[in-house]
């Protein structure tokens, strides 16, 4: 089979290497489709040799249909729909009890995410993988639509981390509130759907990119804004001068950190789900960034109450991934579209 290797810092090569067998309790899954995240870019900066990720097949988004069972596996059937999990939590840890899985102690570390494919284990972007079968999650079965796995692998991030993010803050999605969300890329274009699908508030959307504006305003927006220096300052007269309930940045670089600490209002809620890299300076007395009372909170992933809740928004039609492919082949190109910012949503590779 073909598999996307990352040979060396910023080199993919597409290899042959032999089909994977299942083991105990595992499937083999045909991938439909691999996403392609801002996450996979960063894993190939990092991919000389001595990193722990030199060597694996990337991609974390995927679905496909289950190919093969391994001894003991009751829950699939061969030929099933099925969109791949993005943490590999243990599932019987503390936090993973609680329903906290995005923070499993057990395959995870107090600095390091959960086992992620794509990101220790081979991922997604190959004609076939692996899994746990408890790590698979249906796309069909009840009186749902099932969902074609071709095209919804990014669910499995591009709208798992959104759903995390706001599931933290539902109590706040209200008539009455008003939600600013940063970036309007493949996790931001999904929080506007998501919050529409699940909350009452009004939406403004933010991002430098006039195309994605754009169609900010199809995907749920209720005011989509084009990013310059008179962003802040509209914002807040939109809000009568106090700032947003809730302000998600999707992007994370400096300026997005800057536009979200000025646009919150005090009781606020900040969710930094972007890894730009950006960052505010918070002192506990005197003149401080945020207001008052405000909440920050960084994201990373979700869990699989997550997953299951965009799957069947999904399956309901109450969200889509905004996609483009792309071949197998034809990665170099799919990332080279990625790092320019072109995409409207989400770039699938296509085995």
């Amino acid at each position: 089979m073909r598999a996307l290797k990352l040979v060396d810092t910023n080199r993919l090569e597409l290899r042959e290497v032999p089909v994977p067998e299942p083991g105990p309790g595992q499937v083999r899954v045909k991938i439909a489709g691999a996403g392609l995240c801002h996450s996979d870019v960063t894993i190939m900066a990092a991919g000389a040799e001595g990193s722990p990720f030199h060597g694996i097949t990337i991609g974390h988004e995927g679905a496909g249909h289950v190919d093969a069972l391994g001894t003991g596996v009751t829950a699939v059937r061969e030929g099933q729909p099925v969109i791949i999990d993005l943490l590999w939590s243990c599932g019987h840890c503390r936090q993973c009890v609680q329903g906290r899985s995005n923070a499993c102690q057990v395959n995870g570390t107090r600095w390091m995410f959960p086992t992620t494919p794509g990101l220790g284990p081979d991922g997604t972007m190959a004609d076939y993988l692996v899994a746990d079968v408890r790590h698979v999650v249906p796309l069909d079965g009840g009186p749902l639509p099932a969902l074609d796995p071709h095209g919804i692998a990014p669910l499995a991030d591009a709208a798992v981390t959104p759903m995390h993010a706001i599931n933290t803050v539902r109590g706040r999605l209200d008539g009455g509130a008003t939600v600013v969300v940063i970036g309007l890329g493949g996790l931001g274009h999904m929080a506007l759907q998501i919050l529409r699908a699940v909350g009452a508030a009004r939406i403004i959307a933010v991002d430098a990119n006039p195309a994605k504006v754009e169609q900010a305003t199809r995907l749920g927006a209720d005011l989509a804004l084009l990013a310059d220096d008179q962003t802040a300052a509209r914002i807040l007269d939109e809000t009568e001068g106090f700032g947003a309930d809730v302000v998600f940045d999707f992007a994370g670089v400096d300026a997005t950190v800057d536009l979200a600490t000025k646009t919150v209002a005090p009781e606020g809620h900040l969710r930094l789900a972007g890894l730009g890299g950006g960052s505010f300076a918070y002192t506990l007395n005197g003149v401080n960034a945020v207001p008052w009372g405000v909440t920050v909170q960084t994201s990373y992933g979700g869990t699989r109450a997550d997953l299951d809740e965009v799957v069947a928004l999904a399956r309901r039609g109450l969200i889509h991934v905004e996609t483009t492919d792309y071949r197998l082949d034809d990665y170099a190109k799919a990332f080279a579209d990625l790092e320019a910012g072109t995409l409207p949503g989400r770039a699938i590779l296509v085995p």
